[in-house]
């Protein structure tokens, strides 16, 4: 029996429904914002080498005219900590807010306060143990024959972090500021004491934190994704659903902030100061709860039920959730600024360690702020030149990354342990698009909701929406770009910043010790 054309448009329409490419348009807007990062980033370069190049010449004619100062060395540590922040800042700000101002839930001028105000918090509030591990974790001064080894060490990690991150940009190499500050501090040891100087146990717990937070994320925002999806996107009455469920997302992301802010605060925690954060969390949580109620009905009053008046019901936690990023962002990779200059600070004070004690909160202040410069001086141009991509991403998937990139980053710095946040985020990006795949295929719920809207049809089958093979070649080789370019990051960046952090600290040793 041959077809009608109606019935090869609806078989179409049915195909297209079924085969969904999400994952492969949101990595391909990923590769666009990385892509303007380098672009907006490499206007600064050359200007950006010819101030590290000055702060060289200063360093070397001060410390030559004034000797080891313990005010001198401190300062120039500042400028270059700094420095290293201000691209930190410039580099991710589109992967904390572009979502949220792509999907028009905040200003470009109202998202980027947002998110310099949440970076410092972050780096004031919970920055201070992944300081720590930079400072202290991966190098053992004690395999140092002099302190003056260690600092320069540090210097020479600090100088070849930025550096490398300039080059890298230049050279538009897939580059991560978490990978270089390691690399660096792992080479400068390796020039100054060899094997034994490395605590290559905290290496590999480093390792195993960069190959499993991509992972985390990935789980988590399948989590809220399924959730989400059976408890409000496949019912009936989303517009019901929505405002039953939406405040109690809310809810549920204050109050558990709340607690991980409570810890974070008083630490370590007894029994009872503990029940007390959980009953904090909770109240706070609650209040939420109550205030989102009026607000999210009176944004939907008058909305279709249909998937459209879900990303406008989702852009007001879309905005807590980048609010969250930013936060965990600053809390997370201020380390890489102030790690080392926390070291440098404490032996030019004359303390032969870098033992375990806490981060001086001037520290904590130069990376949040250097960040947050960085953010506000190149992030509304990044933001404006991704923008017409930015603005196809859907409030509901963005809100599902950014929570779990924020929660996963969140974990990583509660341990002290230094992540990539882009990575991370990525990783949630293919656990959104993976799950949706697999849940448009195998999905009951959603087989069933097909099957009431269409009056009874089921729609194709698997072997019909998969009849393309060059379509799906594309998506193989978007998806398998982009774990190459995580691999690249790891393979040049970590080595490569190791090398020139080891060529710069042995022309320290000879120049200064």
């Amino acid at each position: 029996m041959n077809a009608t054309p109606d019935d090869l448009q609806r078989k179409a329409r049915d195909t297209k429904a079924r085969r969904k490419d999400t994952l492969d348009k949101d990595l391909e807007k990923i590769t666009y914002v990385e892509y303007a990062s380098q672009n907006v980033s490499r206007g600064i370069v050359v200007p950006s080498l010819v101030f590290l190049l000055l702060i060289v010449i200063t360093l070397l004619f001060v410390v030559s005219l004034l000797g080891h100062s313990a005010l001198v060395i401190p300062i120039i540590a500042c400028l270059v900590a700094a420095y290293m922040a201000m691209n930190i800042g410039a580099n991710d700000v589109a992967n904390n807010i572009g979502a949220a101002v792509g999907a028009r839930a905040f200003s470009l001028g109202l998202g980027l306060a947002i998110a310099a105000v949440c970076e410092i918090a972050g780096a004031l509030i919970a920055g201070d143990r992944v300081v720590d591990t930079i400072a202290n974790g991966i190098l053992r001064p004690a395999y140092f024959s002099h302190p003056d080894y260690l600092l320069w060490s540090m210097m020479a990690a600090l100088l070849a972090a930025a550096i490398w991150i300039n080059i890298a940009t230049w050279m538009s190499a897939p580059i991560s500021t978490t990978h270089s500050i390691v690399g660096s501090v792992m080479g400068a040891g390796l020039a100054a004491a060899g094997l034994p100087a490395v605590n290559w146990t905290m290496l590999v717990g480093i390792t195993v934190s960069w190959l499993m937070s991509p992972l985390l994320g990935a789980l988590i925002a399948i989590a809220v994704l399924a959730f989400i999806q059976t408890t409000i996107v496949y019912t009936p009455d989303k517009i019901a659903a929505a405002r039953r469920w939406v405040p109690i997302l809310i809810g549920l992301m204050f109050g558990a902030f709340t607690i991980y802010l409570s810890l974070q605060l008083i630490s370590p925690p007894d029994r009872g100061s503990f029940a007390g954060m959980l009953a904090t969390g909770f109240v706070v949580g609650l209040a939420t709860w109550g205030l989102s109620v009026p607000l999210v009905r009176r944004q939907s009053e008058g909305l279709e039920n249909r998937n459209q008046s879900l990303r406008h019901l989702f852009r007001v936690p879309l905005i807590f959730s980048a609010a969250l990023l930013s936060f965990a962002h600053g809390a997370n990779d201020v380390a890489n600024a102030v790690g080392p200059l926390a070291a440098i600070v404490r032996l030019a004070q004359g303390q032969a360690g870098t033992g375990d004690t806490d981060v001086p909160l001037w520290e904590l202040m130069i990376g949040g702020l250097g960040i947050s410069l960085g953010l506000l001086l190149f992030g509304p141009k990044l933001v404006h030149l991704v923008g017409k991509e930015i603005t196809k991403l859907n409030p509901l998937r963005a809100y599902c990354v950014a929570l779990s990139a924020a929660m996963t980053v969140i974990l990583a710095s509660a341990i002290g342990m230094p992540v990539s946040s882009t990575h991370v985020a990525v990783g949630a990006i293919f656990g959104v698009g993976l799950f949706r795949e697999w849940y448009i295929r195998n999905s009951k719920r959603r087989q069933a909701y097909l099957r009431m809207k269409a009056g009874g049809e089921l729609p194709p089958s698997k072997e019909e929406a998969e009849a393309n093979p060059d379509e799906a070649r594309r998506r193989y080789l978007v998806r398998r770009s982009h774990l190459l370019t995580i691999v690249a990051a790891w393979t040049i960046t970590v080595p490569a910043s190791a090398a020139l952090a080891a060529a710069l600290a042995l022309v320290m040793f000879r120049l200064f010790i």
